[in-house]
């Protein structure tokens, strides 16, 4: 059960990694969200989009990085 001082502390570590990324695309933010353990729907939140557009960043990203 998440308490206010947890859904905190997660929204900050967001803003960080959002924030190192600003060259970034949407995707790859979307691939380093991920990787730190937040839901396509809380992605999608920080990101300004929708948990459809971030699925569809993730699978493009992956897909991309086992072509390599």
């Amino acid at each position: 059960m998440k308490t206010e001082a947890t859904d905190r502390s997660e929204r900050l570590l967001a803003l960080l990694l959002v924030q190192n990324m600003k060259g970034a695309t949407q995707a790859q933010k979307s691939l380093q969200l991920s990787v730190a353990g937040f839901t396509n729907v809380e992605i999608a939140d920080i990101l300004g989009t929708t948990a459809a557009v971030v699925s569809q960043y993730l699978y493009m990203t992956r897909k991309k990085k086992r072509a390599q």
